[in-house]
Parts: C-alpha cells; sequence; structure tokens
C-alpha cells in the first residue's frame, strides 16, 4: 500500500512516500520559496544577448530569468516591458528561480497550455485508435494547446474533456487577473507540491495520506471527491506531536546525510557530492560467502543498483551521477544491473537517462532536476569552518528541537527542559535569543541550553530540583 504523510509547519512543507513501508520519496518547500507552477506578472529589468537570458522582477527579493527563445515568441521582449511568466524551476542558492511565457496548468488526465500547439500525447501512449477518438471529439480554443497525460489513456474522451474545460476557465481567470493588477507580483498559485503528488502518485485507491493540517486535509479531501477516489482513504492526525516525529520519519530523513548506506548482503555504498556531480561507489565489505568471486561481485552489485535508485530518488539527486560498481566480467551480468536502474526509475516524473557501462566499468545517469536535494533542503554552510563543512539547517534544526520538546510534553507537563546542541549553533542563537525560543515552541517553559562539540542536539527533562541547581547558570529565558 502507499502511504502518503504531510507535515506543514511555519517554515516547511515536507512530504514523505512509502511503499510497502518502505520510504521511497521525499519532497521539501521552504516558506517564501518560489515553487513550479506559480504564475506572476513581471517586468523585464534586464537583456543579456550574449546568454540569451532576460531578468523579470516579479515582486519578490530575487528578480528570476528566462531563456529567450524564437520558438516561444519571447526574442523580441524589450526593458520595462510587462509579461506573464510561470515558474518551472525553483531558486537554488543565490541563482533566482527559471521561468517560462509558456503557461502550463496541469490536471490528472492532462495539461492546457498557451503554446498554440494543439493536441499532443505522452510518449508512453502508443494506443493510435485511442489518438485519433481524443482528436476527433476534443476541439482546443485558437492559442491553445493541450497535452494529454499517460494516465488520460485510461479516461474517456468526455472526461478528458471536462478537465480540459475546467483548466481553461483556470486559464481564463489568469488573464483576467493579470490585465487588471498594477504591479508585478502573483496572480495564480496553482495547487503547489501536494497537488504535483496527488497527481503523480494516486492511481487507484490502494493508498492513505495523513495529514495534520485542515486546509490542506480540506484540500486533498476535494480533490479525492473529484476524481472519485475513496475519501476514507485519508486520516486526519490530530496529536501534539509532529506527524514525521509520530511515524517514525524523522530519523529516516536524517540517516540520509550519512554518505555510507550499508546492503542486506554486507556491501555497502558510498555517496560523495562534488562540484560537478555526484559519484557513487559500490564495495563489497563483509560480502565474502559467495560460492565463486563472480557470483559475490554479481550480488553485491545487485543490490547495490537497487539501494543505489531508492537513495537518488530519495534524495532527490540530479545532474550527472556517476556509479562504479565492483568489475564484472559477464556482459549478461552488466546487462541485468542497467536493466535493474532502468526499471526503478520508470515511473519517475524526474526525466532520467541510464547509460551504458563505460570501458572503465563505469555506470552515468543523467536525472534532470526538480526540486531540491535533501542535502539543499536540511543543511547550510557551517561558517564555524569557513564554509568547507555543512551542518544541518539552523531553522531545520530548531523545528526538530520543537519536535523533541512536543514529544516529552505527551509524557506529563514539564516545566524545565535542558537542550544540548552543537557550538555551531551559537552565534545564531545569541543573535536573536528570543526568536530561537519562538521557533522551539518553549512558550511558559524553562529552557537551559548548553553548548558542545555534537553535531544534533539532545532534548531533556529536568524533574528534581537538584538537575535544575545544576543548571541553574545556563537559562535561557530570565
Amino acid at each position: 500500500m502507499k502511504k502518503i504523510f504531510i507535515d506543514r509547519n511555519e517554515k516547511f512543507l515536507r512530504i514523505a512516500f512509502r511503499e510497502q513501508d518502505i520510504l521511497k520519496e521525499l519532497f521539501f518547500q521552504q516558506n517564501g520559496q518560489r515553487y513550479p507552477g506559480e504564475v506572476y506578472k513581471g517586468i523585464v529589468k534586464n537583456i543579456v544577448p550574449a546568454i540569451k537570458s532576460v531578468f523579470i522582477d516579479i515582486g519578490e527579493n530575487k528578480n528570476v530569468y528566462m531563456y529567450l527563445d524564437n520558438r516561444l515568441k519571447n526574442s523580441k521582449l524589450k526593458k520595462g516591458q510587462e509579461i506573464l511568466v510561470q515558474v518551472i524551476k525553483e531558486d537554488l542558492g543565490k541563482k533566482g528561480a527559471r521561468v517560462s511565457n509558456c503557461i502550463n496548468i496541469p490536471g490528472k488526465y492532462c495539461v492546457l497550455n498557451n503554446t498554440g500547439k494543439g493536441i499532443e500525447f505522452s510518449k508512453k501512449i502508443i494506443d493510435n485508435e485511442f489518438k485519433k477518438n481524443i482528436i476527433h471529439n476534443l476541439h482546443i480554443p485558437d492559442g491553445m494547446g493541450i497535452m494529454i497525460r499517460t494516465l488520460g489513456h485510461e479516461a474517456s474522451s468526455s472526461t478528458i474533456k471536462m478537465e480540459f474545460d475546467s483548466l481553461y476557465e483556470i486559464y481564463k481567470k489568469i488573464i483576467i487577473k493579470n490585465e487588471y493588477s498594477l504591479k508585478s507580483g502573483l496572480i495564480f498559485a496553482g495547487d503547489g507540491i501536494i497537488g504535483k503528488i496527488l497527481r503523480d502518485k494516486l492511481q487507484d485507491d490502494n493508498f492513505m495520506i495523513y495529514v495534520h493540517n485542515e486546509d490542506d486535509y480540506e484540500k486533498i479531501k476535494g480533490h479525492l471527491e473529484q476524481y472519485n477516489y475513496n475519501i476514507n482513504n485519508i486520516e486526519f492526525y490530530s496529536g501534539n506531536r509532529n506527524i514525521f516525529d509520530y511515524y517514525n520519519i524523522e530519523n529516516e530523513i536524517l540517516s540520509l546525510r550519512n554518505k555510507r548506506v550499508y546492503l542486506k548482503c554486507g556491501g555497502y555504498i558510498v555517496i560523495d557530492k562534488t562540484e560537478a556531480m555526484y559519484v557513487i561507489d559500490v564495495n563489497s565489505g563483509k560480502n565474502v560467502k559467495g560460492s565463486s568471486m563472480e557470483h559475490t561481485v554479481f550480488t553485491t552489485n545487485l543490490q547495490a543498483a537497487q539501494e543505489i535508485v531508492r537513495q537518488i530518488r530519495l534524495r532527490n539527486l540530479s545532474g550527472i551521477i556517476l556509479i562504479d560498481f565492483i568489475d564484472m566480467d559477464k556482459q549478461e551480468n552488466k546487462s541485468q544491473i542497467l536493466e535493474l536502474l532502468r526499471k526503478g526509475f520508470f515511473d519517475d516524473k524526474n526525466k532520467t537517462l541510464v547509460y551504458q557501462f563505460t570501458e572503465l566499468n563505469l555506470v552515468q545517469i543523467a536525472r534532470k532536476r526538480f526540486g531540491r536535494s535533501i542535502y539543499d533542503s536540511i543543511e547550510e554552510k557551517c561558517k564555524c569552518c569557513r564554509g568547507s563543512g555543512n551542518r544541518i539547517r539552523f531553522s531545520y534544526i530548531s523545528m526538530l528541537i520543537k519536535n523533541e520538546i512536543e514529544r516529552i510534553n505527551e509524557e506529563g507537563i514539564i516545566q524545565n527542559i535542558h537542550i544540548e546542541i552543537g557550538n555551531t549553533y551559537k552565534r545564531d542563537i545569541e543573535k536573536n535569543t528570543q526568536y530561537f525560543l519562538n521557533s522551539i515552541g518553549s512558550k511558559h517553559k524553562n529552557i537551559y541550553l548548553t553548548y558542545s562539540h555534537t553535531e544534533y542536539f539532545k532534548v531533556e527533562p529536568l524533574v528534581f530540583s537538584n538537575q535544575i541547581d545544576e543548571f541553574k547558570e545556563f537559562k535561557l529565558n530570565k
């Protein structure tokens, strides 16, 4: 069964996807972050012909950029010109979000666009009779286009038409709002990352969704009713503890910071990030019990290939990924490894290409970026080591501490709490102590804080008076 867990708080929206109780994918969105699908009214601020790019002010702190392309009829823009754009790649670091003047509004069965290309089909749809039926029964307004998604093959032409009409009404409202807006800014927020997950992951009633935010609960329930899913497949979590903590997802997320991942056979893989790519090394480790070297190597590589697919999708690695498998002589074994990798990415919505083994027995994977990797989502540069290392984001570790305090509260009313945290966060906490206290939900509690060389943190209740006396000099909210 598929299980989807949705956690929304003041700083993050996080979604975890489990299948057969194995964590498969994670999705993060930080509040204030531009997300693909959002539509903005913008003003052209600068045109750079040398890199065929235009930079646009959308009313946010950071300008976005767009590539000039004759096919999209945007190569004759002028400075100061107003333009309607849609985010297609979120901002990352100092780089602003990438946008396009091609507006796409996705549904479950089709995607509306304003390219004027008429009716197009997913490459996975090869049924010519289905295509003829859709082309005959579906009439698209001038200037518009429609892409029939793979799942659309399972729907009737009338169902697709009904969805297209609904999407077209949304598009017309966007155009009207854009015309009446006097300044640049957000025109259409879309249904965000939650909508994408619901469209991509739900195909039958074999799923459960767990959510603790009331607005999200109502929107998801409406989606399930619209597409005739069983509305009993959503459960509202009303506990005080964070939903990821309650369902034991939090520790799994933190474990993804580890470079080394162990395999059942005793072998392991090591995941390293360089400036240009990710490199994954496969090692036999303690797997030395096979009847032959070839069998031992193949078993290790086979398990490694399965785990590599899971880790790439779970950590949301993208760009160039280079895998150094243990050397194999038989071409048949190499073919099985490649087949396993390709099969693992078959339903991956991030376009992924798996290339043949090179002469050095390396496999290259190219994966399109969509969203941030786990490292970009929960890590930041450590100022203590002059930016040469990474640490968990201060905002993220504050959220984890808040989770621990809420867990302690479940066990009884505790007024005094001791927090031990790494020295790398001392500057952030002392810069704005009250902000830190608010972010960890410490209202009506006495917080005693000490620093150590630990990478993470520890939260413990102070129950006895001698414990409180021991830490009284470290009390924050005096």
